[in-house]
């Protein structure tokens, strides 16, 4: 739903960024500023029986008085240009994993008052110590899911278990790939025998390698694009994040979810306060809400990936929780990585190489 950097979204997060500026000039005791990636919490919108999901930024001012300057952007690159360069001020902000781990490094990221978080104590025990945050200093767990893909069992003869099926010529120009280097690297890593947690340029040209030999076989590089390729049967097979996955599948039944027999990336993303945030307690106010777990059960049902909070899980739809598109088994998610922080010169490189195959 949110989890991505298209090549062509590179060239607008100056323009996106210098808009953002303008809007977030700092912090008042009764207001806090929160940064967000898009269409991310539950906003008061219709379910598909009808009901409504609460709006849990509405919530949240409803109980604390506190004012939220909601404001989104759309990859953690974005995010990371704008805590690095510029003088905005956010109180809370939701990077994933390995981004965590990078703005932990450059100490752009403060360490959380443990005391302020009473709902800290019913996070997934799977969750807690991360490799990007050892100690739990830094971040809460906001979301969480894993990758893999879904094909269309009318154009898909035999039930595929593997990520090679993106690599099967007999689907050639009916499959899709990520519009995303880190996403679309980490598979052809996987398929190479490289680890997608860490990698130097020498993998990097391994896996390059291997997605030039996919590209012949591609229809087209998607990211939101996707769900209409798919639930409209205009594709065979694609990768996704499985939690739309489950929702795709909801919208076509001729849709098939799997998680791939080699394993997968697990994705976190997080809350962090910013080193240089001036509403801190109201920041902590606002973890420790959303970490509650029937406002984490609304937000998970809202975006469709699973909730950190462990009480949280029993008050999803039934579907939901018994999917193990949204909560793997725990057989699977041992065979999972999570993406670590590269060094800039090695993800400089495999940006250059995606924009160079895509072109």
């Amino acid at each position: 739903m949110k989890r991505f950097l298209s090549i062509f979204m590179v060239c607008a997060l100056l323009v996106s960024s210098a808009a953002i500026l303008s809007s977030c000039s700092g912090s008042s005791k009764g207001e806090i500023n929160v940064f967000n990636w898009g269409d991310y919490k539950a906003d008061g919108s219709e379910k598909d029986d009808g009901t409504y999901f609460k709006d849990t930024i509405a919530e949240f001012e409803e109980e604390t008085g506190i004012t939220v300057n909601y404001t989104t952007y759309e990859t953690n690159e974005e995010l990371y240009n704008l805590l690095s360069s510029s003088n905005s001020s956010y109180d809370v902000i939701f990077p994933s994993d390995y981004m965590v781990e990078k703005l932990i490094s450059e100490g752009l990221v403060q360490k959380l008052d443990k005391k302020k978080l009473k709902n800290t104590d019913d996070i997934m025990d799977s969750l807690k110590n991360p490799v990007y945050d050892p100690k739990d200093e830094y971040s809460v767990p906001y979301s969480w899911n894993v990758t893999g893909f879904v094909y269309n069992k009318t154009m898909v003869k035999n039930k595929p278990d593997s990520w090679s099926v993106l690599w099967d010529k007999s689907l050639k120009g009916k499959i899709l790939q990520f519009n995303n280097n880190r996403d679309a690297y980490a598979i052809a890593m996987q398929m190479c025998g490289i680890n997608p947690e860490k990698f130097t340029i020498k993998d990097v040209d391994k896996a390059t390698a291997k997605l030039k030999e996919q590209k012949p076989l591609l229809k087209k590089y998607v990211m939101d694009q996707v769900f209409v390729e798919m639930e409209k049967d205009q594709s065979a097979v694609a990768p996704y994040y499985a939690g739309d996955i489950f929702t795709m599948m909801k919208n076509n039944k001729n849709l098939v979810g799997v998680l791939p027999k080699e394993g997968s990336n697990l994705f976190v993303d997080a809350m962090c306060i910013p080193s240089n945030a001036e509403n801190v307690d109201g920041a902590h106010k606002f973890i420790d809400f959303m970490t509650r777990a029937d406002i984490s059960a609304e937000n998970a049902e809202y975006i469709t990936y699973a909730s950190p909070v462990k009480s949280a899980k029993k008050l999803l739809p039934k579907a939901q929780q018994n999917s193990e598109l949204v909560y793997p088994p725990e057989d699977y998610l041992k065979k999972c990585y999570t993406f670590r922080n590269v060094d800039d010169k090695t993800y400089s490189y495999m940006q250059e190489q995606f924009v160079k195959l895509m072109s």
